[in-house]
């Protein structure tokens, strides 16, 4: 599965993606276990398998706020703690019991000196984040809650219904009654 993501680049050699994968470890989580918690320094990337996180933050109302939903076959860490190597103000928390591929960041450091293919993925994967960043950011200043409801439905339409009403709620952006509305609306 790791191997067909990374294949999907078309920039790794079989040798490459072998190399990767020696250095991956799998590893299960339990719903409601974290994959990293606040105040933690985040050295690995993980590829999600199976499963669905979320990514949240308390403020210091101590409410939750959910802002990431990860779905199966997509990478996940908690990057600007990746990337600076401060503590992390994130949490990644398993909404179901989630399998994971991951690989540390000293390995990864160590892939890109071996090959420009490495730093081209990890640009790739950069601009990927932050287009998605981009895309969410403009969904919340420009759509309804309803329009961003059925553009998740029709992106994730199997995940969705496995995802608790409050943590769905707090990523739309609205509230667990006005969701439960929402739903009442829309008929799958």
């Amino acid at each position: 599965m790791i191997s067909s993501f990374l294949s999907s680049f078309d920039i790794f050699t079989p040798s490459e993606i072998a190399a990767f994968e020696e250095k991956t470890v799998l590893r299960s989580i339990k719903k409601g276990s974290f994959l990293i918690q606040e105040g933690q320094l985040c050295k690995e990337v993980a590829f999600l398998k199976t499963g669905i996180l979320r990514s949240f933050f308390s403020p210091e109302s101590g409410e939750e706020i959910t802002y990431c939903i990860t779905f199966p076959n997509t990478l996940t860490t908690a990057y600007s703690s990746f990337i600076t190597g401060l503590p992390t103000l994130e949490n990644i928390q398993a909404v179901s019991a989630a399998e994971l591929v991951v690989i540390q960041k000293a390995d990864l450091d160590q892939l890109s000196q071996s090959s420009l293919n490495w730093t081209r993925f990890l640009k790739m994967i950069a601009e990927q984040q932050y287009l998605e960043l981009e895309k969410r950011l403009f969904l919340f200043q420009k759509e309804k809650a309803k329009k961003r409801y059925m553009d998740l439905l029709e992106n994730q339409p199997v995940y969705v219904q496995q995802i608790p009403l409050q943590y769905l709620a707090s990523y739309l952006g609205i509230t667990p009654r006005h969701l439960s509305r929402l739903r009442r609306e829309v008929v799958l």
